[in-house]
């Protein structure tokens, strides 16, 4: 279903302990926040962004932690025509999850450095290295991901999916996945 009227960017923005009860946190906040926007806990939209929520969360635990530090996850729902004039059906709704540590000198880079049309389950994804392969998964299963620079010393990891339309927030159905 399409929304009826555009609505501007949606956002849930909540820090968690960089800890591995913290990405937990944060996984479970967000399917709520998801079914909030419409998308139910057993969506396929719903389940796929928890996935990419879980695997950003826990890097920036494992690899971005801190002492001391937290982590900040955000999420960014946004449905409204690029130009007031365009209609709804003219930009697809994108779903922006969006993980910022302190660690910005380590970036992620996926296993074997792969390139965005690689295949995580070729033999290039099963070499011996135990890291790298979760940001395989966010490869595969975003529509375009990045790290962007978090002044003044953190990252921002990010990645975005497509969407079915979610409901304006006074609606509460939405199509399902």
């Amino acid at each position: 279903m399409l929304c009826a009227h555009p609505s501007p960017a949606r956002t849930f923005t909540q820090q968690f302990s960089s800890t591995r009860r913290g990405a937990r946190l944060a996984r479970l906040l967000s399917v709520n926040q998801f079914d909030a926007w419409g998308w139910p806990h057993r969506s396929d939209t719903s389940q796929t962004a928890a996935l990419l929520v879980a695997e950003l969360a826990s890097n920036a635990v494992l690899h971005g932690q801190v002492s001391g530090r937290d982590f900040r996850l955000r999420l960014t729902v946004d449905d409204a025509p690029a130009q007031p004039h365009e209609p709804l059906t003219a930009r697809p709704t994108v779903l922006r999850i969006e993980v910022i540590d302190p660690r910005g000198e380590r970036l992620p880079q996926p296993s074997e450095q792969a390139g965005p049309d690689a295949d995580p389950w070729s033999s290039r994804a099963t070499t011996r290295r135990e890291g790298g392969h979760g940001l395989l998964l966010v490869q595969s299963l975003a529509t375009r991901w990045g790290v962007e620079p978090y002044p003044p010393s953190g990252k921002t990891v990010w990645c975005e999916l497509e969407v079915s339309a979610c409901p304006t927030p006074g609606e509460r159905t939405c199509s399902r996945d």
